[in-house]
């Protein structure tokens, strides 16, 4: 897991080179070391070289280099902004590498059927900023939303701390445009709020981390704004009256549009990073949102408070939009922060359901003790997902062992309350070797005899969930 690297390395002929030169220009081909360099790393920061970077700019294009490169065997990785956790964007077996950055236009936004038709490439941001202009609005918020794409949205099926009332990005996507493996386009699902003709080919394609197709179209569904939020902090003493918290606050009928905790660590962290105002003393910190009609916004956002403050926590709602926005802020300067207490940063983000969180979250914290490891815990409690960072040197044999162990205690731990190894990050090649832990093997024969319709010869984006 800590050691990965590319094995097993495909060249690309000159011959191949020319086609693609030809196609696309000397610009939009680049493949000396520099250029190569730039694009073989993720969030991961581990470095996996492509042999030649092509940035298309049509569909057109895309399918024509799909085309060039299957028939030459030549593998494909399509990458929007490298900003995943789990090496879905490294070309692990080099080949030629498909960066969609050119492919960023908002082809249509449709405000009378509340539907917007992108190219892979928009940053989820700019859609965001664009619909809300029209009093429209698109949910899913993964933390990197601010410059990643929605091409890799879809193929992890990101989610985000809103995903605990709206959904994941599945929810929003009604069509794809994706490039297969001979270089034609299927075009799957339906504009329309209802459709139930055929396999939902679609629902497939979104999470496949890119290894069925590329995608070069997609249309989303848009809903309406809401008119108002409101968000409170609340202060806990121990972890486990955070799970119950969360309990409650289902229980009392009340959805918020984000809940979410961080650690003593995580909070320290972020105050070190930024200076946010969050207590240093506190044990654990809940952020909670409500969103909705004010008169409805008000009342929930008080009986939050209320429900908080019967499990032990100092409760305080934000006054004004600045105060709540600061407190996000924060939230979403986890990932930077955290990732200054070590050299390294084993991020997984395992998955409980919420009625085991009580007990989980506890059990959870021991395992970093057991192996005397910095394990910061934070993350979207509100639908179970929880991340938990190892930080570690990472130079270390004895402490890179001990954290190997403890990652497969999370994993388990997670899949004994009958949770998942990843709830949004994917699986890609950090949890390849994990995926028997969570199928049975006639489930793994049944990902890869989709893979080999899709992929007959395993060169699109291969190496990944391992089902090559």
């Amino acid at each position: 897991m800590l050691k990965l690297e590319q094995k097993e390395i495909i060249p690309v002929p000159e011959n191949v080179k020319r086609a693609l030169r030809e196609l696309l220009g000397e610009h939009r081909v680049l493949d000396d070391e520099m250029d190569r360099l730039l694009y073989s790393y993720d969030a991961t920061r581990i470095k996996m070289l492509p042999n030649v970077v092509v940035i298309p700019e049509t569909q057109e294009e895309v399918q024509k280099i799909v085309k060039i490169c299957y028939e030459n065997g030549i593998p494909v990785t399509p990458r929007g902004a490298g900003s995943g956790y789990t090496g879905g964007a490294l070309p692990v077996k080099g080949g030629v590498l498909v960066s969609f950055e050119k492919m960023d236009k908002i082809l249509e936004i449709d405000e009378e059927n509340a539907v917007a038709r992108v190219q892979p490439g928009v940053v989820t941001f700019r859609l965001q900023q664009e619909v809300e202009k029209r009093g429209l609005f698109y949910p899913p918020d993964p933390a990197s939303y601010k410059f990643c794409t929605l091409g890799g949205n879809v193929a992890e099926n990101a989610g985000g701390p809103r995903c605990v009332k709206y959904g994941v990005t599945r929810e929003y996507v009604m069509e794809l445009n994706t490039v297969i493996h001979t270089g034609e386009v299927i075009h799957t699902g339906r504009p329309t709020l209802k459709d139930v003709a055929g396999y939902d080919i679609t629902r497939l394609l979104i999470g496949s981390e890119g290894t069925l197709g590329l995608f070069t179209e997609i249309t989303l569904k848009l809903i309406p704004k809401p008119k108002a939020s409101k968000t409170a902090k609340a202060i806990f003493s121990d972890i486990a009256s955070v799970g119950k918290t969360v309990k409650d606050i289902f229980k009392a009928g009340i959805s918020p549009s984000a809940l979410e905790f961080m650690d003593k660590l995580a909070i320290n962290a972020v105050e070190d990073f930024g200076n946010f105002g969050l207590p240093r003393d506190a044990e654990v910190l809940l952020l909670i949102e409500v969103d909705g009609h004010p008169k409805a916004v008000d009342e929930e956002i008080v009986e939050v408070a209320r429900i908080c403050e019967l499990n032990g926590a100092k409760v305080e709602i934000a006054k004004t939009d600045a105060e709540a926005a600061k407190l996000w802020e924060a939230r979403r300067a986890l990932s930077p922060a955290v990732a200054k207490l070590g050299r390294t940063k084993i991020n997984e983000d395992i998955v409980f359901p919420r009625s085991y969180l009580p007990e989980a979250l506890p059990r959870l914290r021991e395992i970093g003790r057991k192996y005397n490891l910095k394990m910061v815990n934070f993350g979207h409690i509100g639908d179970g997902n929880v991340h938990a960072n190892f930080m570690i040197n990472g130079l270390d044999p004895d402490e890179v062992a001990r954290t190997e162990k403890a990652v497969e205690e999370v994993f388990n731990l997670a899949l004994e309350y009958g949770g998942s190894i990843t709830g949004e990050h994917g699986v890609g090649i950090t949890k390849a070797e994990f995926m028997k832990k969570q199928f049975k093997p006639q489930e793994m024969d049944i990902m890869r005899k989709i893979k080999k319709v899709f992929d007959p010869q395993d060169l699109i984006n291969p190496g990944k969930m391992d089902i090559d």
